[in-house]
């Protein structure tokens, strides 16, 4: 067996008291990068849209479903408060995009969806605004009645699209039809 002289083992015993706290440091660092990036890994968008009508279990359900056709999007509801969850912003703004494709509007995206002409019109007709009931018709009558210059709105449950009189804009109709809303595409 070797004889080791105390010196040896000091040396060692010193080396490892220098070591262990730069292993620590590092195992330290290692774990903060790792959760930090797993945080990351899993960010994600959220728009709270306020404002959009939300008068029945279908309209629930159609928003709902409006949002998700975009992969990774959620809609959560609670009554005219629509929270869309997604992956990321450009996600998000997609989903708002389909929210009002599906003929429901509200405020806190932005203006992403397209306006309309300013010119005056005698008729036009409204196409894509969500009338899965009575009370979805009713509002988008009354909307469309607070236009400048409408005096008559055709919306019936069920309905596609409607018909809109008067000598108004379907710019200002557009804009009554989202401060109530909803959404839809005027021709």
């Amino acid at each position: 067996m070797e004889k080791h002289d105390g010196g040896f083992v000091k040396h060692m015993a010193h080396r490892v008291r220098l070591i262990r706290p730069i292993m620590k440091t590092n195992i330290l660092l290692t774990t903060i990068v790792t959760l930090a990036l797993s945080v990351a890994a899993r960010a994600e968008s959220t728009l709270v849209i306020k404002g959009v009508h939300n008068c029945c279990a279908k309209c629930d359900k159609g928003i709902v479903a409006a949002v998700a056709k975009v992969d990774g999007a959620t809609a959560k509801t609670n009554k005219g408060e629509v929270t869309i969850t997604a992956k990321t912003d450009a996600d998000a703004k997609k989903a708002f995009e389909a929210l009002a494709a599906a003929g429901y509007y509200g405020s806190g995206a932005g203006d992403a969806a397209p306006t309309a002409d300013s010119a005056k019109v005698t008729s036009a007709t409204v196409d894509g605004v969500h009338l899965c009931c009575g009370k979805c018709a009713d509002a988008a009558n009354k909307a469309a009645k607070m236009a400048p210059g409408v005096t008559n709105s055709s919306a019936a449950k069920g309905d596609t699209s409607f018909k809109v009189e008067g000598n108004f804009s379907k710019g200002d109709l557009l804009a009554a039809l989202r401060k109530c809303g909803l959404n839809g595409t005027i021709k």
